[in-house]
Protein backbone atom coordinates (compact mmCIF):
# COMPACT_ATOMS: atom_id res chain seq x y z
CA UNK A 1 0.00 0.00 0.00
CA UNK A 2 1.43 3.37 -0.76
CA UNK A 3 2.75 5.74 1.76
CA UNK A 4 0.72 8.64 0.47
CA UNK A 5 -2.76 7.25 1.01
CA UNK A 6 -1.89 6.99 4.57
CA UNK A 7 -4.97 8.28 6.77
CA UNK A 8 -4.44 6.12 10.10
CA UNK A 9 -1.13 5.11 11.88
CA UNK A 10 -0.97 3.71 15.53
CA UNK A 11 1.89 1.75 17.26
CA UNK A 12 1.23 0.06 20.33
CA UNK A 13 3.51 -1.59 22.60
CA UNK A 14 2.67 -4.03 25.79
CA UNK A 15 1.54 -1.49 28.78
CA UNK A 16 -0.38 -3.52 31.36
CA UNK A 17 1.27 -2.97 34.66
CA UNK A 18 1.10 -6.67 36.21
CA UNK A 19 3.16 -7.75 33.28
CA UNK A 20 6.03 -5.66 34.18
CA UNK A 21 5.47 -6.53 37.74
CA UNK A 22 5.75 -10.32 36.75
CA UNK A 23 9.16 -9.77 34.71
CA UNK A 24 10.77 -7.22 37.63
CA UNK A 25 9.84 -10.10 39.95
CA UNK A 26 11.22 -12.89 38.21
CA UNK A 27 14.38 -10.74 37.21
CA UNK A 28 15.08 -9.97 41.08
CA UNK A 29 14.80 -13.10 42.27
CA UNK A 30 17.08 -14.68 39.59
CA UNK A 31 19.94 -11.49 40.21
CA UNK A 32 18.84 -12.16 44.17
CA UNK A 33 20.34 -15.89 43.37
CA UNK A 34 23.05 -15.07 41.45
CA UNK A 35 24.31 -12.79 43.87
CA UNK A 36 23.77 -15.15 47.06
CA UNK A 37 25.14 -18.15 45.00
CA UNK A 38 28.05 -16.73 43.33
CA UNK A 39 28.95 -13.15 45.24
CA UNK A 40 28.26 -15.19 48.95
CA UNK A 41 28.86 -18.68 48.03
CA UNK A 42 25.57 -19.75 49.58
CA UNK A 43 23.73 -22.43 47.32
CA UNK A 44 20.46 -20.57 46.02
CA UNK A 45 17.60 -22.66 47.10
CA UNK A 46 16.97 -26.32 48.51
CA UNK A 47 18.26 -27.76 45.36
CA UNK A 48 20.85 -25.58 43.72
CA UNK A 49 21.15 -25.40 40.24
CA UNK A 50 24.93 -24.79 38.81
CA UNK A 51 25.95 -21.48 38.47
CA UNK A 52 25.73 -21.76 34.93
CA UNK A 53 22.14 -22.14 34.88
CA UNK A 54 21.57 -19.69 37.84
CA UNK A 55 23.38 -17.11 34.94
CA UNK A 56 20.79 -18.12 32.59
CA UNK A 57 17.88 -18.11 34.72
CA UNK A 58 19.37 -14.35 35.95
CA UNK A 59 19.77 -12.91 32.10
CA UNK A 60 16.31 -14.55 30.51
CA UNK A 61 13.99 -12.12 32.21
CA UNK A 62 16.17 -9.23 31.78
CA UNK A 63 16.20 -10.55 27.65
CA UNK A 64 12.80 -10.32 28.12
CA UNK A 65 12.23 -7.27 29.11
CA UNK A 66 14.30 -5.92 26.75
CA UNK A 67 11.94 -7.80 23.82
CA UNK A 68 8.63 -5.78 25.03
CA UNK A 69 10.77 -2.65 25.90
CA UNK A 70 12.36 -2.65 21.89
CA UNK A 71 10.56 -5.16 20.02
CA UNK A 72 7.43 -6.23 20.29
CA UNK A 73 4.98 -4.04 19.31
CA UNK A 74 1.70 -4.07 16.88
CA UNK A 75 1.65 -1.37 14.15
CA UNK A 76 -1.71 -0.87 12.57
CA UNK A 77 -2.55 1.38 9.27
CA UNK A 78 -5.18 2.12 7.56
CA UNK A 79 -4.91 3.44 3.69
CA UNK A 80 -6.91 4.27 0.85
CA UNK A 81 -6.66 1.04 -0.76
CA UNK A 82 -7.27 -0.99 2.78
CA UNK A 83 -5.48 -1.81 6.05
CA UNK A 84 -2.55 -3.07 7.22
CA UNK A 85 -1.74 -4.37 10.15
CA UNK A 86 1.87 -6.21 11.53
CA UNK A 87 2.34 -8.13 14.79
CA UNK A 88 6.37 -7.45 15.32
CA UNK A 89 8.47 -9.39 15.85
CA UNK A 90 5.70 -12.46 14.66
CA UNK A 91 5.26 -10.92 11.14
CA UNK A 92 8.09 -10.06 8.85
CA UNK A 93 6.40 -7.92 6.54
CA UNK A 94 2.74 -6.47 7.45
CA UNK A 95 -0.58 -8.21 6.45
CA UNK A 96 -2.43 -6.24 3.91
CA UNK A 97 -5.88 -6.61 3.72
CA UNK A 98 -7.79 -4.68 0.97
CA UNK A 99 -11.57 -3.35 1.14
CA UNK A 100 -12.80 -5.62 -1.68
CA UNK A 101 -11.92 -8.55 1.05
CA UNK A 102 -13.92 -6.84 3.47
CA UNK A 103 -17.76 -7.67 3.85
CA UNK A 104 -17.86 -5.48 7.08
CA UNK A 105 -16.35 -3.64 9.94
CA UNK A 106 -16.64 -1.59 12.63
CA UNK A 107 -15.39 -0.79 16.03
CA UNK A 108 -15.96 -2.91 19.27
CA UNK A 109 -15.86 -3.97 22.61
CA UNK A 110 -14.25 -7.14 23.48
CA UNK A 111 -12.69 -9.70 26.19
CA UNK A 112 -9.41 -10.77 25.20
CA UNK A 113 -9.09 -13.54 28.19
CA UNK A 114 -12.62 -14.81 27.09
CA UNK A 115 -12.89 -14.15 23.33
CA UNK A 116 -9.02 -15.43 22.95
CA UNK A 117 -7.02 -16.60 25.89
CA UNK A 118 -5.46 -14.12 26.32
CA UNK A 119 -3.10 -10.82 24.11
CA UNK A 120 -0.53 -11.22 21.31
CA UNK A 121 -1.69 -13.23 17.84
CA UNK A 122 -4.62 -15.12 18.98
CA UNK A 123 -6.97 -17.40 17.71
CA UNK A 124 -10.45 -18.15 19.07
CA UNK A 125 -11.83 -21.75 19.59
CA UNK A 126 -13.35 -21.86 16.19
CA UNK A 127 -9.72 -21.22 14.62
CA UNK A 128 -11.68 -18.64 12.05
CA UNK A 129 -11.30 -15.85 13.92
CA UNK A 130 -7.82 -14.37 14.85
CA UNK A 131 -7.04 -11.03 16.88
CA UNK A 132 -4.04 -9.16 16.98
CA UNK A 133 -3.98 -7.40 20.01
CA UNK A 134 -1.60 -5.84 23.19
CA UNK A 135 -3.95 -4.38 25.56
CA UNK A 136 -7.45 -2.67 26.13
CA UNK A 137 -10.77 -4.15 25.19
CA UNK A 138 -11.60 -2.13 21.92
CA UNK A 139 -10.57 -3.23 18.50
CA UNK A 140 -11.72 -3.04 14.80
CA UNK A 141 -13.75 -6.25 13.39
CA UNK A 142 -13.15 -6.88 10.15
CA UNK A 143 -15.67 -9.69 8.73
CA UNK A 144 -13.64 -10.76 5.52
CA UNK A 145 -16.36 -12.09 2.68
CA UNK A 146 -14.81 -15.56 3.45
CA UNK A 147 -16.33 -15.75 6.56
CA UNK A 148 -13.00 -15.15 8.97
CA UNK A 149 -13.36 -12.48 11.04
CA UNK A 150 -10.34 -10.28 12.12
CA UNK A 151 -10.13 -8.05 15.15
CA UNK A 152 -7.10 -5.55 15.29
CA UNK A 153 -7.11 -4.14 18.93
CA UNK A 154 -6.95 -0.42 18.88
CA UNK A 155 -6.15 2.38 22.01
CA UNK A 156 -7.21 5.24 19.15
CA UNK A 157 -10.80 4.10 18.60
CA UNK A 158 -12.41 7.72 18.26
CA UNK A 159 -9.93 8.37 15.83
CA UNK A 160 -9.70 5.27 13.82
CA UNK A 161 -13.47 5.43 13.60
CA UNK A 162 -13.54 8.78 12.14
CA UNK A 163 -11.30 7.69 9.17
CA UNK A 164 -12.93 4.60 8.98
CA UNK A 165 -16.07 7.19 8.14
CA UNK A 166 -14.54 9.15 6.42
CA UNK A 167 -13.33 6.17 3.74
CA UNK A 168 -16.38 4.81 3.97
CA UNK A 169 -18.00 7.43 2.28
CA UNK A 170 -15.73 8.16 0.03
CA UNK A 171 -15.45 4.48 -1.24
CA UNK A 172 -19.49 4.98 -0.77
CA UNK A 173 -19.56 1.63 -0.04
CA UNK A 174 -22.29 0.37 2.45
CA UNK A 175 -21.34 -1.97 5.78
Amino acid sequence: MKNKDLYFSEVQKFRQVWIWVILVIIAGIGFYGLYQQLVLGIPFGNHPSSDLAIIAFSILPVFIILLFLFLIRLKTEIYKEGISVQFIPVHFKPKQIVWSEIEEYYIREYSPLKEYGGWGVRYNFTGKNIAYNISGKTGLQLVLNNGKKILIGTQKPQEMELVLDKLRNMHRKTF
